[in-house]
């Protein structure tokens, strides 16, 4: 047997797991199968395996060159009998899988602040074990605007050329270095790896910098009764190089003239004569000072003016005086809100300086709330009587503040010295009834049950006035229509319902009136209270007629309501239901509206016919009307309902007319009115067609005078018989005929199927005999429904004059009733 390798992916071996890496080929002299196999040392990684069948060898896991960068296994081919192995050495060839990295980290230079420009300050190293271009590594800096650079190749970080460090600007400074490789392939892709570390600068401080002065410029002052070896001033220095400081020594250069003298260590300015044997009034000193070396020697040097004034002496402040002498309180009790312009006159203030000249001038100021008061006057001189005057009286508020406290300041003008002094001005403030008492809303909204007893709260309103004492009493009140069922209480402002109030939302759900809270002045204000009642179901449905009769048409329902008198919902929603029903099964009832229908099995009077045992049309329903409210209240009414179907109806339209009018006789009587007003509008055109054709005809007569009499007028009969004629053809219209016995089942009886007569017409009234005027006479339509006489009809088949007869006795009896309510005179 024999084996030959081949590597698929050339001279470098992938590193990712899973990568197809050789390919051995083995043969076989007799033809044998073969497979094949590779192993490693036990102390190795297994990083390969091999098909053993096609000799395929896959990559296990990643390689790592930096740690193993060489791999040693033994490969074989087996046909089963012979086995033939191979010991194979496998390089790893390398890949940029390796950042740059510092070593000897922290970085930390201490550099002297006059170090050259361009000199090297440290150096840096970072390493990459990577080969080739991914381990070479150059270096930059992250911040191009810092004043150091780095060499790219070497990592030495020097100052740049012209740049310098000072210790008294920057002490330490923090760069940023960048070192990067020069990148090569990883996973098929082109690296680029960076690492970065911070190089921490320390400056070291030298001796650069000259003393420096504190607190300049430099003035003193000496009055006539300053003493020789009195202390004037005192001048402060420091060496300017603060890390490493020199001692400080001070010197007078020039300009004493043996008039004063300066401690060299501590700088005090002392005078040395008396101020009264001093020549000039001004003193123009140099202050020298010198910086001394560790080893002991001069150093820096800086100097420096100090102005010394001979003054005449000062020594008398402004001082504020009472009655009794000399005081720094001033005490006053006052109302508040006084008058503006006003003089606090219980204040007696009087200020002086006993000094001279110049030096007695001082201005007046009062120190406190400001536009309150104002302080007269203003600049004094030596003397004057201190005078406030009140600016803002609505800011003197007692509620706002009991005590106001000021200060009085009086500070000399032209002095150098500014001499000054206070005195406390305390105003204690006393309470005027200058509030009116307010509500803490302008709106007071309650809810109260509208069966609550009497005596029952309802809402407490509250006011308060800020004022103190009997003005911060409150007294409320109420006024306004609606306040008559209820109280307030004086004090508290609770308000309640009267003892004897009965509250029904359903007569009166809201009440709205007004509150008054009143001091004992009589200063008010007003809130508006707005009572809801809450509603409560006291109130059952009821209907109309605890007995109602309705005509139902087959396919079309027929309604009852009940109405609720309760406020609210749910209250007064009513929901229906058929408690009872003769025959059962019949009708169904829609709970909401009240409608009530046959069932869909019911199409035809035969079916009515076969579930009613003796044939009736007429059915009785016990229909309970319940309310939705808590706890709930029902009523019942019984509901008697005559059906017929639409084929009778449509074979008698007056029938028809009548039924659709029987629950709304008031429609009957709007289209009976109707056809009387259509029938006098044509008598009226008819009349005045007549009345302008007989004008016309009488123009053509000869022209003559002729000399008629005007015949007596007539009685007013004449129109009574007219319309007695018309109310007679109108009546005709109701007249129906006789029809045979009732076969629609109809069970009203024979008697009923008549109309009952109308009642005579009224003779005509007498007619007084024509004195001249004419007396009008009012006249009065009366009708009556007069049947036709009954003809035998050949076989009717629709229904018959009974249910007519019935529809209009029904008919008139409602009219009958309207009429009792509603007279009408023509």
């Amino acid at each position: 047997m024999e084996s030959r390798a081949k590597q698929t992916s050339g001279s470098e071996i992938p590193a990712e797991p899973g990568s197809h890496v050789y390919t051995l080929n083995g043969t076989d002299p007799e033809g044998d199968p073969i497979s094949y196999h590779i192993s490693f040392d036990p102390s190795a990684r297994s990083v390969f395996s091999v098909d053993p069948t096609f000799g395929n060898i896959t990559l296990v896991e990643e390689l790592d060159r930096e740690r193993e960068d060489e791999i040693e296994a033994i490969i074989s081919i087996s046909d089963g009998l012979n086995l033939v192995a191979e010991k194979v050495v496998i390089l790893v060839t390398d890949a940029n899988d390796e950042a740059p990295r510092f070593i000897q980290e922290p970085y930390v230079a201490l550099v002297p602040e006059d170090i050259p420009a361009g000199s090297s300050i440290f150096k840096v190293h970072a390493v990459d074990r990577d080969t080739g271009s991914g381990g070479s590594v150059t270096y930059f800096l992250q911040n191009l605007h810092s004043p150091f650079a780095v060499d790219r190749h070497s990592g030495v970080l020097r100052l740049q050329a012209g740049a310098t460090l000072d210790y008294e600007r920057s002490r330490t400074h923090y760069v940023t270095v960048v070192a990067k490789d020069g990148g090569g392939r990883l996973h098929g892709a082109d690296v680029v790896f960076s690492a970065t570390t911070t190089v921490t600068v320390n400056v070291e401080d030298v001796q650069d910098t000259a003393p420096v002065f504190v607190g300049t410029p430099y003035y003193g002052y000496v009055y006539e009764d300053t003493l020789p070896g009195s202390e004037v001033l005192k001048v402060v220095a420091m060496d300017g190089d603060r890390g490493k400081p020199n001692r400080i020594l001070y010197s007078l250069a020039n300009g004493s003239d043996g008039a004063f003298e300066i401690n060299e260590t501590s700088g005090a300015i002392s005078i040395t004569q008396s101020p009264a044997q001093l020549q000039r009034e001004v003193y123009e000193l140099h202050v020298q000072v010198t910086e001394m070396s560790p080893v002991g020697s001069p150093a820096a040097q800086a100097t420096v003016p100090v102005t010394i004034r001979i003054v005449d002496l000062n020594n008398h402040p402004p001082t504020f005086y009472g009655e009794s002498g000399p005081q720094n309180r001033f005490e006053l009790s006052m109302n508040e809100h006084p008058p503006q312009g006003e003089i606090l006159r219980g204040l007696k203030i009087t200020v002086n300086d006993s000094d001279q000249g110049a030096n007695a001038k001082f201005n007046l100021q009062l120190v406190g709330p400001r536009g309150i008061f104002r302080v007269v006057p203003q600049t004094v001189l030596n003397e004057a009587q201190v005078t406030i005057i009140v600016e803002n009286s609505a800011a003197i508020d007692f509620e706002k503040s009991k005590v106001l406290t000021f200060k009085l300041l009086a500070v000399e003008v032209n002095t150098p010295e500014k001499f000054s002094s206070t005195a406390d001005v305390v105003i204690q403030l006393l309470d005027t009834n200058d509030n009116v008492p307010k509500f803490d809303s302008l709106y007071y909204v309650a809810r109260i049950p509208e069966n609550a007893p009497g005596g029952s709260s309802v809402v407490a309103v509250t006011a308060v006035d800020p004022d103190t004492g009997p003005w911060g009493e409150v007294k409320y009140s109420i006024y306004g229509t609606g306040a008559d069922l209820f109280l307030i209480h004086p004090s508290t402002g609770l308000i309640y319902t009267q003892p004897w109030a009965s509250l029904d939302a359903e007569a009166t759900a809201r009440y709205n009136f007004y509150v008054k809270a009143e001091d004992m002045e009589g200063k008010y204000s007003v809130a508006e209270v707005f009572i809801t009642l809450l509603d409560v179901n006291d109130h059952p449905p009821q209907f109309g007629k605890s007995v109602q009769k309705k005509t139902m048409v087959l396919g079309t329902p027929v309604k009852i309501e009940a109405i609720d008198e309760d406020a609210e919902e749910p209250n007064n929603l009513v929901d229906y239901s058929i408690t009872h029903a003769e025959p059962a099964n019949v009708f169904d009832i829609n709970a909401h509206t009240g409608e009530i229908w046959l069932k869909n099995s019911i199409r035809s009077l035969d079916a009515l016919h076969n579930i009613t045992p003796g044939r009736d049309c007429i059915w009785s329903l016990e229909v309970q009307a319940k309310d939705r409210g808590s706890p709930s209240f029902s009523t019942t009414a019984l509901l008697k309902i005559d059906i017929t179907d639409a084929e009778t109806l449509s074979r008698s339209p007056m029938a028809a007319f009548l039924i659709q009018t029987k629950d709304n006789p008031m429609k009957a009587v709007g289209v009976l009115a109707g056809t009387m007003a259509t029938v006098v509008a044509i008598t009226v055109l008819i009349s005045t067609a007549t009345f302008w054709r007989n004008k016309k005809s009488n123009k053509v007569l000869p022209v003559r005078r002729v000399v008629r009499k005007r015949p007596s007028p007539a009685p007013r009969t004449i129109r009574i018989e007219w319309l007695k004629s018309k109310s007679a053809k109108a009546a005709t219209k109701f007249m129906l005929k006789e029809k045979p016995p009732n076969e629609n089942c109809n069970n009203n009886s024979p008697e009923s199927s008549l109309p009952p007569r109308a009642p005579a017409l009224p003779p005509p009234p007498s007619v007084a005999p024509s004195t001249g005027a004419a007396h009008w006479t009012v006249p009065t339509v009366s009708g009556s429904l007069t049947p036709q006489p009954t003809q035998p009809p050949p076989k009717p088949k629709t229904m018959g004059s009974p249910i007519q007869s019935t529809l209009i006795s029904e008919l008139k009896q409602k009219f009958e009733k309207k009429s009792v309510h509603n007279k009408a005179y023509f």
